[in-house]
């Protein structure tokens, strides 16, 4: 085996990268692209960029652009041109929603129509998979890369990267050690870590479920307001405490407790939405004005998980269906769907109805 990072390892690199507002290389059969986060995007960065020559673009979802009136030619994305005078702080204004009722004439913005974008959709899942805004700067760069790229920027190969990303990490057991909880005295708690360096993943396991017949599950995607905070503007909490404590009066059951904090966008795009939320927006709506999708969260994990611990049939606590696909599809049969109505109250009762009326939710 190689010293060298490969393809997962690599990726690592290049979110934490983005994050810190590192320009991250792109490189294809058809051309190469440097890429920056608009998110972290500095002034000597852009300044830098600019003296490449070229034109630089900003890369935004199709839900971005819905919301700023620009033309999404691509389809799920749209390549915006840079004004000349661009600053970081225009950049962030196209990106970020945050001012979007204050200033809401952003441009007109000229989107471009012509030539390919798949780097530019690359760059788009790169920043998104960092749990930055949806929103990234790209130069295309001419045949001759080595001649402006700097060495020790993270190179992807552009295939291989976009490959990788659509697939789900392999997950290996860390450890596993008994916890007594105050549902069941019989608790047990293993870690999971991806291959590619990305958040760990739980299980909690009470009781000693067989595996030979259906187990009481749920898959509970991480709510620091919610579980840790006793956020009332959601139902994630008591959902939550409701599912173990279930789960401890039978005696058994197992809870995956999954990194996907705000349906998969991270904390602060989740403090985001809920400003958002303030202006008068739903909950679907202001992942819409933020470039997000309904719901960024992948429940493969759960199922890899699941199979890892030797589950492959399940009664799950859930009110949403599209868990249920997603475990059938992944070869978890999901034998009973037990219902999971807890935790409304005045504050969130809007969030609840958005959550039946545009994400299906069986409430």
């Amino acid at each position: 085996m190689s010293l060298a990072p490969d393809i997962n390892e690599l990726i690592a690199r290049a979110r934490a990268d983005l994050r810190m507002g590192v320009p991250v290389l792109l490189e294809g059969e058809d051309g190469a692209a440097l890429v920056l986060a608009a998110e972290t995007l500095e002034p000597a960065r852009l300044t830098a960029l600019s003296n490449l020559g070229g034109t630089p673009v900003l890369a935004i979802s199709a839900r971005r652009a819905e919301t700023l009136k620009a033309r999404a030619y691509d389809g799920d994305l749209a390549r915006v041109v840079l004004p000349e005078d661009a600053t970081p702080g225009w950049v962030r204004s196209v990106a970020d929603p945050a001012d979007d009722l204050r200033k809401p004439m952003k441009g007109p913005l000229r989107t471009l129509r012509e030539g390919p974008a798949r780097m530019h959709r690359l760059a788009l899942t790169l920043v998104k998979s960092a749990r930055l805004l949806p929103a990234a700067l790209v130069l295309e760069l001419g045949a001759d890369v080595a001649s402006v790229a700097e060495p020790g920027l993270t190179t992807l190969d552009a295939e291989v990267a976009a490959s990788s990303l659509k697939q789900v990490s392999p997950l290996h057991e860390v450890v596993s050690a008994r916890l007594p909880l105050e549902v069941s005295d019989a608790g047990r708690l293993h870690v999971f870590r991806p291959e590619d360096g990305g958040e760990e993943h739980y299980a909690i396991e009470i009781g000693k479920p067989p595996r030979d017949a259906p187990v009481l599950s749920r898959l509970h995607s991480a709510c620091f307001t919610g579980d840790l905070m006793g956020s009332l503007k959601c139902d994630c909490g008591p959902q939550l405490r409701a599912a173990l404590a279930q789960m401890g009066a039978e005696g058994a059951g197992i809870l995956l407790y999954l990194n996907q904090e705000g349906r998969g966008i991270g904390l602060a795009n989740k403090m985001r939405a809920y400003s958002l939320q303030d202006e008068g927006f739903d909950t679907v709506e202001a992942n819409h004005r933020l470039g997000f999708e309904d719901d960024e969260r992948d429940f493969r994990i759960g199922a890899q998980i699941l199979g890892a611990l030797g589950f492959s049939v399940v009664r799950l606590l859930t009110n949403n269906p599209g868990k249920i696909d997603i475990m059938r599809q992944q070869g978890i049969e999901v034998a009973e769907r037990v219902p999971l109505k807890v935790g409304e109250n005045a504050h969130n009762r809007g969030y609840l109805s958005t959550k039946a009326a545009k994400s299906g939710h069986m409430l």
